[in-house]
């Protein structure tokens, strides 16, 4: 078993791992360019953002028919129907305005006019980056990880003063979960067909209610901490379980953060939550029996081949190199020595066999190390 200095070092490693994987990501030049993409962009007004969502609810990226051409190289298609947005009408006030309006400002918003837009849907031409470029949602699927979801669903709704329920993914308007503070509530899209994905953002919602709850340290950070904090925390808890889900999350991270002082700041503040997550995990997957070696008739030393032997002795020597978290090492250790151990005892009988079978073969005279050298 792994000694608490191990463990600790590793928690802290798995931050620091994701900080220079999300930093790497920012510092390439598709994601500069990407950055780019974004400037060329307005940013909209809260009522102008609900007037676009009125109109087309799946819109991502929009601007004007004459920009799409300039910035962007593309045209609008034929027959799109536009979405209006409100554009403020200003005028410059006369002395006497001044006066009616009680103010020294020397212009002033008189009304709004409508003008319309067109999302990138709507548009044909050259490629335009987006977030989605930087997240790719498909993960592997990994063994365990329902049963693991599960049961910290159920550790939540049980211990704790959490409560995690599941909708349709349709009823998500795009997104895979979320957390309520006002009702301390998770809520997750229990159609997710990728059950890595679910089980990690059950983990990114949890890190929400820790770390920006009503009561939480962090609940007054702007959203780019708050989403960069709890994707971080998220990716960390899935890769001490053995699972990379970085193909989605250090794009997420990096495509919310953008700035690297935010990408540091906002990481500097999630080790206690990501240390307590790994733990909760851990806990977790022990009472499932998941740290466990297997033990299917697979698993039976005694069944397999000297070939298989060799060859499984091979694919855990490399496992133990590779593994992620100190129990997933220790517990390839713990087959590596089992197989070691079974390879060693045949080796001792063929030797003993070989030895009664030529008696003229002089044996040494003192009694050899009976172990395998490694």
């Amino acid at each position: 078993m792994p000694s608490k200095a191990d463990v600790k070092a590793w928690k802290a490693q798995l931050v620091a791992q994701a900080e220079q994987q999300i930093l790497k990501l920012t510092d390439s030049d598709r994601f500069k360019q990407y950055l780019n993409t974004l400037a060329k962009f307005h940013q909209y007004s809260a009522r102008n953002i609900d007037l676009i969502y009125a109109q087309n609810p799946q819109a991502t990226q929009v601007v004007g028919f004459k920009q799409w051409q300039t910035d962007f190289n593309r045209t609008v298609n034929k027959g799109a129907k536009a979405i209006r947005i409100a554009a403020p009408i200003i005028k410059k006030l006369t002395p006497a305005d001044q006066k009616r309006l009680d103010t020294t400002d020397n212009r002033a918003i008189v009304g709004y006019r409508y003008l319309p837009i067109f999302d990138v849907a709507q548009t044909s031409g050259d490629p335009v980056l987006s977030a989605k470029d930087f997240v790719e949602e498909n993960l592997a699927d990994h063994q365990n990880v329902t049963s693991l979801y599960n049961a910290f669903k159920d550790y939540l709704n049980q211990q704790t003063d959490l409560k995690v329920s599941e909708v349709p993914l349709a009823t998500l308007n795009g997104a895979k979960g979320y957390f309520q503070p006002s009702t301390n509530k998770i809520v997750i899209g229990g159609d997710e067909p990728d059950n890595a994905l679910k089980l990690k953002t059950l983990y990114h919602e949890y890190a929400h209610s820790q770390l920006h709850g009503l009561k939480a340290a962090f609940k007054d950070r702007p959203r780019a901490y708050q989403e960069t904090q709890a994707e971080a925390v998220a990716y960390v808890a899935m890769q001490n379980i053995g699972v990379d889900t970085s193909n989605y999350s250090l794009g997420y991270v990096a495509t919310w953060a953008k700035d690297k002082a935010v990408i540091h700041s906002a990481l500097s503040e999630i080790q206690q939550v990501s240390n307590k997550v790994i733990a909760l995990s851990d806990g977790l997957t022990k009472q499932l029996g998941l740290q466990e070696a297997q033990k299917d008739p697979e698993y039976d030393l005694k069944k397999r081949s000297a070939q298989e032997l060799n060859q499984s002795y091979q694919d855990l020597q490399q496992k133990v190199q590779q593994a992620i978290s100190p129990q997933q090492k220790a517990q390839f250790k713990n087959q590596l020595n089992n197989v070691h151990q079974e390879i060693s005892e045949r080796t001792q009988k063929q030797l003993q066999a070989f030895a009664k079978q030529n008696p003229e073969i002089k044996q040494p005279d003192s009694e050899p190390d009976q172990s395998l050298k490694r």
